[in-house]
């Protein structure tokens, strides 16, 4: 499939192949617990990955439990509020309008913040129809710096 906005090919969407790794020693309940201590340290999912493959020596949570990071932390009631994707792209316009303010006539920096809005609002759209999101949730730049700097 085609980019959206770049007239080149995307990436493959080829996954890696779950290896049951058989010399960890933790069980599935040591796992989550773990991750569970990870997140209320304040670690991002990806980042308690990592730190599971680095530190642990657990090289893929879903080959070992069967479930995701993100999955075992909704299910405990310890998930982001809102999808980490979107806290991302929402960071990431932060940072565009706050260096918008100081360089106005940066055109270039101007249009990539057009299509990263519009990237943002295809998102919620998204997130609204699987009920990730409220009915009501609608992008706005202050409110994006509001929750960037609750999140942090």
């Amino acid at each position: 499939m085609a980019r959206m906005y770049a007239r080149k090919k995307g990436k493959s969407g080829s996954k890696k192949p779950l290896i049951v790794a058989q010399w960890t020693e933790y069980k599935k309940e040591e796992i989550e617990k773990l991750i569970l201590k990870l997140s209320k340290n304040g670690m991002a999912t990806p980042e308690i990955g990592r730190t599971l493959k680095d530190q642990y020596g657990i090289p893929s949570v879903k080959a070992v439990t069967g479930k995701s990071v993100l999955k075992i932390l909704n299910e405990n009631k310890a998930g982001p509020e809102l999808p980490e994707d979107l806290i991302n792209l929402l960071r990431k316009s932060v940072l565009l309008h706050d260096h918008m303010k100081i360089n106005k006539k940066d055109n270039t920096s101007k249009h990539g913040l057009e299509l990263l809005e519009s990237k943002i609002r295809r998102l919620v759209k998204y997130y609204i129809k699987t009920k990730k999101l409220p009915v009501g949730w609608k992008y706005n730049a202050d409110k994006a710096k509001l929750i960037v700097q609750t999140t942090k």
